[in-house]
């Protein structure tokens, strides 16, 4: 049997059109049973290009029973990306509900309106980070008392209004999973990528989920569903190609960030360096006048000492020379003054011819 896509938008929407396939589908990812089910007038997205594609959502007012029997009103709000989705425009669409007047109820009595409990659903063509292995994720909230942790069995409109589980279904997940539960094999129909049709046996599929299988059946025979699938197509394309172009933007602006970031740490080093050089320059200059000083002040020191010495000589000099003058004054001779005194014989016999 071929079957259309339900990865692709127009298949799913016209996949949840039906009614009693949306209370079954519905039913099996709340592990409750779907009573009743009201469409909202919002549930289709437009084909704006920057809308479509990107996230499609579907909501919907239920009435849900669950296993204890106690049943609850809800909107449930159905999102689906196939590729990796913009969080905020997930916050952005469910801001939309909690702020919506129109999603409340009043009581029997005419009294004040509750909000409706929310329930979100997202189909996703991608996987999450960290639970690549896990086909639905159930993230259900439960009331604990904070001191002991236990959890208490009570229900309230408050808290209810406020907070909200969730389910998170993975194509990726269930395609590489071997061995599926039910609800699990019928999910498997979702292909990534950009297969229009699908090829497999009925047989193979539960026979409660037979009317899911069906349905695909008449979507890809659908003239219109076709032709939709191709512009979905044609527009997944010229958002691929957009983003193409916009990664090799940010690429490029990355590469130039980080050679700007490489030329500043090399100028920064380089400064660094010319700051150390000059630095040991006036270490080095400061050393060089320290030793300049230092020879100036021994050599001015050994000039004193040599001009001290110099005229202490001369004093020893004049001293002899008047006791050279006394001993010959007294009739000795040259060879005693000279020992006596260290005058040479020339030094002695000038004096002497001087008397």
């Amino acid at each position: 049997m071929i079957i259309a896509n339900p990865i692709y938008d127009v298949v799913f929407k016209y996949l949840m059109e039906d009614k009693r396939i949306a209370k079954l589908l519905l039913s099996s990812l709340l592990k409750a049973e779907v009573i009743d089910l009201e469409f909202k007038p919002q549930e289709y997205s437009t084909y704006a290009e920057e809308i479509y594609l990107t996230v499609y959502r579907i909501d919907f007012k239920a009435r849900v029973r669950f296993g204890d029997a106690t049943e609850q009103v809800a909107l449930i709000e159905l999102q689906k990306a196939r590729y990796g989705a913009d969080i905020m425009r997930f916050r952005k669409y469910l801001g939309e509900q909690y702020s919506n007047d129109d999603n409340a109820v009043i009581g029997e009595d005419g009294s004040i309106k509750t909000a409706l409990p929310i329930i979100t659903i997202y189909f996703l063509g991608y996987s999450i980070e960290g639970l690549e292995s896990v086909p639905v994720v159930r993230i259900a909230r439960r009331y604990l008392d904070n001191e002991t942790g236990e959890e208490l069995g009570v229900r309230n409109d408050f808290i209810e209004s406020l907070t909200h589980d969730s389910i998170i279904v993975q194509v990726d997940a269930i395609k590489r999973k071997r061995r599926k539960s039910e609800l699990e094999k019928v999910l498997s129909v979702f292909e990534p990528g950009m297969r229009h049709k699908i090829s497999i046996d009925e047989k193979e599929y539960p026979a409660r989920y037979r009317p899911i299988i069906r349905r695909l059946y008449k979507a890809i025979q659908n003239e219109k569903v076709r032709k939709d699938m191709d512009i979905e197509d044609e527009v997944l394309n010229k958002l691929k190609n957009s983003d193409r172009r916009a990664q090799a933007a940010e690429e490029r602006a990355r590469q130039e960030a980080e050679k700007r970031k490489e030329a500043e740490e090399r100028a920064r080093k380089e400064a660094e360096e010319r700051k150390r050089a000059e630095e040991r320059a006036k270490i080095l200059e400061e050393q060089a006048r320290k030793e300049a000083e230092e020879r100036k002040k021994a050599e001015e020191q050994a000039k004193k000492e040599a001009e001290e010495r110099h005229a202490l000589e001369l004093k020893m000099k004049k001293a002899m020379e008047r006791f050279a003058i006394s001993m010959l004054k007294k009739g000795e001779t040259i060879e005693v003054i000279m020992e006596q005194t260290g005058l040479c014989r020339d030094e002695i016999e000038k004096l002497q011819g001087a008397l």
